[in-house]
């Protein structure tokens, strides 16, 4: 399949300025899975989080060589690398410095991966005071800031897991108190079935800080959330895409289907393959992405 100047497939309309992308272990553990899912459906982009069942900074340095041949090889750029820095499973009471850790390991591999965007969180309260927790939290993320910018990195906070992870105030409290251009905000379109909140309604306040965007689509709660091809659900795909353009937007789009592979979950559903899921999620937001394209010309 023949790929064009964004890295899309041939014949897909795209908004000016947009990309598509995916988080390869969505597709499936291996390398070889992440890839053929990526190169199939064109794109020319691949978000990274977990290779061959461990995360981009737990690789040894053999593991990491290989990963960034194979990626070259296959003419895959890596729009960003998703980090456990801050997230669902290290609350605020967590050992600071694996964090630091992992941040300068990743400083050190992301020039050779070609991305500067770190996904990180804002780190899950653990027995503390609101005011305690928002604290520690505006203090550890101003740290990582600090040691982000000297290494030419951003950091993207997305609305998940922590103390900023649901409420756009506490997103632009964070900003505004880190004060850093090395932290910005990842928006994840379906995290909000997840969280019982609507992500939507984010939008309005956080959009020009916005500088990476997640893709997923779900129906039910919290306890009991179904993950679908985007525009089924009810987390309103298609307006936030509408609404990011029309702020000016440009930049990646990136699927995180969590259809039949969730690696954070361990869970790898019975059915059809992952990497075909995958493949199938692209092209439905194709589909979705063409008619948001054709709107503008």
């Amino acid at each position: 399949m023949s790929v064009d100047a964004t890295g899309t497939s041939a014949g897909t309309a795209l908004p000016p300025g947009i990309a598509l992308c995916g988080i390869g272990d969505e597709a499936g553990a291996s390398l070889d899975e992440q890839i053929t899912a990526l190169s199939t459906l064109g794109w020319g982009h691949i978000e990274l989080r977990n290779v061959d069942g461990a995360a981009v900074a737990d690789l040894d340095d053999a593991a990491f060589e290989h990963l960034v041949d194979r990626l070259a090889a296959a003419d895959l750029t890596v729009t960003c690398v998703d980090s456990r820095i801050a997230n669902w499973g290290r609350p605020i009471t967590g050992d600071f410095e694996v964090d630091l850790r992992e941040l300068d390991i990743l400083a050190e591999r992301c020039p050779r991966l070609g991305t500067r965007f770190i996904r990180v969180m804002s780190y899950p309260n653990d027995g503390l005071s609101e005011e305690s927790w928002r604290q520690e939290v505006l203090t550890r993320m101003g740290k990582l800031a600090v040691r982000a910018e000297e290494a030419g990195l951003v950091l993207l906070h997305e609305n998940c897991a922590g103390w900023a992870g649901t409420e756009a105030a506490r997103m632009r409290e964070l900003l505004d108190e880190v004060d850093s251009p090395a932290l910005r905000l990842l928006f994840d379109v379906g995290n909000g079935v997840a969280y019982d909140y609507e992500a939507y309604d984010l939008l309005p306040e956080i959009a020009p800080y916005v500088a990476h965007v997640h893709i997923k689509d779900a129906i039910g709660t919290p306890d009991d959330a179904h993950y679908m091809l985007p525009g089924d659900g009810r987390c309103r795909v298609e307006d936030s895409l509408r609404f990011l353009l029309d702020q000016g937007y440009t930049g990646i789009w990136s699927i995180e289907p969590h259809i039949n592979v969730r690696p954070h979950e361990s869970l790898a559903v019975e059915g059809k393959g992952g990497v075909e899921a995958f493949i199938d999620y692209g092209r439905a937001l194709e589909r979705l992405v063409a008619k948001l394209a054709g709107e503008r010309v």
